[in-house]
């Protein structure tokens, strides 16, 4: 990362979301884990949640969290693997249909460059994938800790510092709404 010292840190409101029907507030590892990296990088845990592996309940939490101007970013962990239950790309896509939403496509492929690092070719199993709907962030990262932690430590910990350079998401968010 290279940070400019000229700059100001400049924090911002996040949300985490856990999407998963097994997990619990006191086995949510992956989401204690963001909300860990999220304070220590000196942001704002703006909500927290678990939602079911059900898209149009998935959905109806993001759009929530999109109005509500007291959020600036999202990220989700799970539900973006391959089987039936893993939904969390198809919630994004249902947001879509409301406009005004566009993918970050670097997003996940970065992801997966990381993760093959860690996991090797596993690593094509993983949907995660990024939006910026309404002028809000969405990542959607994996279930999994190492998951997590990669996409936390090599990704958004930089492009959600406002003093990375040579740019970042958060000198981007004035602009994010414009037509």
């Amino acid at each position: 990362m290279a940070i400019d010292p000229e700059r100001t840190f400049k924090p911002i409101n996040i949300a985490v979301l856990t999407v998963s029907d097994t997990r619990t507030p006191a086995d949510d590892t992956s989401g204690d884990i963001l909300a860990e990296r999220v304070k220590a990088a000196g942001h704002k845990l703006a909500a927290r949640a678990i939602v079911r592996d059900d898209a149009s309940l998935l959905a109806g939490k993001l759009n929530d969290w999109i109005d509500d101007p007291a959020i600036d970013a999202v990220v989700s962990t799970g539900g973006t693997g391959l089987t039936g239950r893993d939904v969390t790309p198809e919630a994004l896509d249902r947001l879509k249909a409301g406009g005004n939403v566009r993918d970050i496509p670097g997003f996940g492929e970065l992801f997966r460059m990381i993760s093959y690092r860690s996991i090797g070719t596993s690593t094509v199993q993983s949907r995660a994938c990024a939006v910026v709907a309404r002028g809000t962030y969405i990542f959607a990262l994996p279930g999994s800790n190492g998951a997590v932690k990669d996409g936390w430590d090599w990704i958004l910990a930089e492009q959600l510092d406002s003093r990375n350079r040579p740019c970042n998401f958060v000198e981007l968010m004035p602009r994010l709404r414009e037509k």
